[in-house]
């Protein structure tokens, strides 16, 4: 087996393949022409045109953790968080602060791609991997010498990729239009296809690639798309569609039979960076995150990893500290005695290593800021506050604090002395929102090599980094979903308490509801899972189930756009939006319940010329008259009509 090789770069694979669908990634999917850069006939003669449009859509995945560009801040995911129970934008330099979401989150001004928030990031780029996902469905009987086998294979990979970018959609975006092909004259002309006929067609499509992709042990490279991640999805289509038993048994194979385990002791390498400033002690949950043992053999916790190594070709730098971490070295922050924490070199002559904030934890901007929920109540359960939890331990490293850290001017009467809010009556900090909040270091914390390669920096941001798709963790939390639809609660919270042990948790549950196990999913899932979508993928099942919340609400699937549990949750858990405490930039955080959708955006509505998209509901232009597609065969046969 060559399984402990790690899939990087497409080496020579990339070729004229590569360049062409790259131009074409920029192009939003609506407009006309999209094969206007390159000659298909010729691109896929050969399987290195596969093998290349395949690598391009695994490393396409990992550009929504990260992004496809080096980008100083703000990574797509940090969108994900800001519109969840979790976390909120914390760019409070900036005038357009994405706070005020239910006035600014509209087909038009609100669909930003820059530091405020990447939703427009998540409409094009998500199709533009369909596109790549298409191209091999579409191009494939043109490849001669294939075998069925390995056609098969490709195409569950294709199915794979397709069917994440949907599922993604259609809990983002609802009812979105279906493109299942390359189109081979332009079409301007599309409907909207009904969220649920695109969930049946990725569910059959899932169930093909389950049978055709193979394991990870029969594959030359960690990082392509195997069976288990496959499998995985395949839990989530089911969930969608309201197949609990389906889920259930696919996460039994997952769990019992495909020799995957969660890891419960310490393994791989080590890697304590900074013992004088941050000491760990060494646990599985450090390790677990450490990018150096992510994708390595003895991990049998990682169902997908996105390989993504400094110094490959194809590197991006996620800058997780500066995106993720608090802004503590503004003038917003200051000690009793009126100074700030410096942010100095190892050159410089202030410099102390006991003290070298930049190299423990960043640099941050505080880009997402976590709730106080996220921070406090998150972590209690039975009531207490669950001290052993490895999650939340600030004794061995892995959770920090603001009061952690110790002022470190020389000239500082202070200096040593750990942070404090507030001095007797007195705010220290002024920024509470960007500059005060702890974090998980575990999760955050990667090293940067500009910063380590550069004595005169003062600047750690963090740097590429191997990332999780998918763990087995995340399976036993989708199991616990089902098994919770289908009334059997017990077993639900066997499955919980299942990650709650490995966490060294001394707080277990004797019943979980639905609240339990989606509580579960932010504290072992924090920035790997995209919060927003997830949930709004079990409002939906959860209304499928009718089964209640924690607050005893039930649910309607024909409703979720006025009340969902998404919005249930932000209500009662996020301590910002909706409350009037906190107005940043004379913007007040605010959400609506229709934003559990986000608008389809008008660039898109505007370029089909000939055709209607039916907008979504609470936005400018919904007309719920606009026809649908309402199976997707329909709107697979309508694809090669123009007019």
């Amino acid at each position: 087996m060559k399984t402990n090789k790690i899939y990087l770069t497409a080496l020579s694979l990339i070729g004229i393949a590569s360049c062409s669908l790259i131009s074409g990634c920029t192009k939003e999917f609506l407009k006309p022409d999209p094969l206007s850069f390159y000659e298909p006939e010729a691109t896929f003669s050969t399987k290195s045109g596969l093998d290349a449009t395949a690598y391009l859509s695994d490393r396409h995945l990992r550009a929504y953790w990260s992004h496809l560009s080096t980008r100083d801040i703000s990574v797509p995911i940090s969108t994900e968080y800001m519109l969840s129970d979790v976390a909120v934008s914390g760019k409070t330099d900036d005038g357009n602060i994405f706070a005020d979401v239910s006035t600014r989150l509209t087909p038009y001004d609100g669909m930003f791609n820059n530091d405020v928030n990447m939703i427009g990031y998540f409409w094009d780029e998500t199709y533009a991997g369909i596109k790549y996902a298409n191209t091999i469905t579409s191009f494939i009987d043109r490849v001669p010498g294939l075998s069925e086998r390995e056609k098969q294979e490709y195409l569950g990979r294709a199915y794979f990729h397709r069917a994440f970018r949907y599922l993604a959609l259609c809990f983002q975006y609802g009812d979105v239009p279906l493109v299942t092909k390359i189109i081979t004259v332009p079409k301007q002309n599309y409907k909207t296809t009904k969220r649920e006929a695109i969930l049946e067609m990725i569910t059959a499509d899932m169930e093909k690639a389950v049978a055709w992709v193979p394991e990870q042990s029969q594959m030359a490279y960690v990082g392509m798309i195997n069976k288990a991640a496959c499998r995985q999805l395949l839990i989530k289509c089911y969930l969608a569609t309201g197949q609990w038993d389906k889920a259930i048994d696919q996460a039994n194979v997952l769990i019992n039979q495909s020799g995957y385990s969660l890891m419960t002791n310490n393994f791989g390498t080590f890697d304590n960076p900074n013992p004088t400033t941050w000491p760990v002690t060494r646990n599985v949950i450090w390790d677990l995150h450490r990018p150096a043992n992510k994708a390595i053999a003895a991990n049998r916790e990682a169902l997908l990893v996105m390989p993504n190594r400094e110094g490959s070709d194809a590197a991006i730098r996620y800058k997780s500290m500066r995106n993720w971490g608090p802004m503590w070295n503004q003038a917003a922050l200051k000690s009793p005695s009126g100074k700030v924490l410096l942010s100095v070199a190892k050159t410089d002559s202030r410099y102390r290593a006991e003290y070298d904030i930049n190299s423990a934890v960043g640099r941050g901007l505080g880009m997402i800021r976590p709730t106080h929920f996220a921070q406090f109540g998150l972590w209690k359960v039975n009531g207490v506050d669950d001290a052993t939890d490895l999650r939340h331990s600030s004794t061995v490293g892995n959770w920090a604090k603001m009061e952690m850290l110790k002022y470190n001017d020389p000239t500082d009467t202070y200096y040593g002395q750990n942070l404090r809010l507030y001095n007797g009556n007195t705010l220290l900090c002024t920024d509470t929102i960007r500059s005060w909040f702890n974090w998980p270091q575990y999760k955050i914390y990667i090293d940067d090599p500009v910063f380590l390669a550069t004595p005169t920096s003062n600047r750690n941001d963090g740097g590429a980094a191997d990332w999780y798709c998918y763990r087995l963790a995340e399976t036993y939390l989708l199991r616990a979903e089902a098994y919770f639809y289908k009334g059997e609660i017990g077993l639900a919270t066997q499955d919980v308490n299942t990650v709650r042990r490995r966490a060294q948790c001394s707080q277990l549950y004797t019943s979980v509801n639905i609240g339990d196990i989606v509580n579960e999913r932010a504290r072992e899932l924090y920035l790997e899972e995209w919060r927003h979508m997830e949930l709004s993928r079990i409002s939906l099942s959860l209304a499928l189930s009718n089964k209640p919340d924690e607050w005893g609400n039930t649910y309607q699937v024909a409703n979720l756009s006025t009340n969902s549990y998404w919005y249930q949750r932000i209500q009662h858990y996020n301590d910002y939006y909706n409350k009037n405490k906190v107005s940043v930039r004379n913007r007040s955080y605010s959400i609506a319940a229709h934003n559990i959708y986000w608008p389809i955006p008008d660039k898109a509505i505007a370029a089909n010329l000939t055709g209607r998209l039916r907008q979504n509901p609470g936005y400018d232009g919904y007309n719920a008259a606009v026809e649908m597609w309402t199976n997707w065969q329909d709107a697979v046969a309508d694809e090669d009509k123009t007019n």
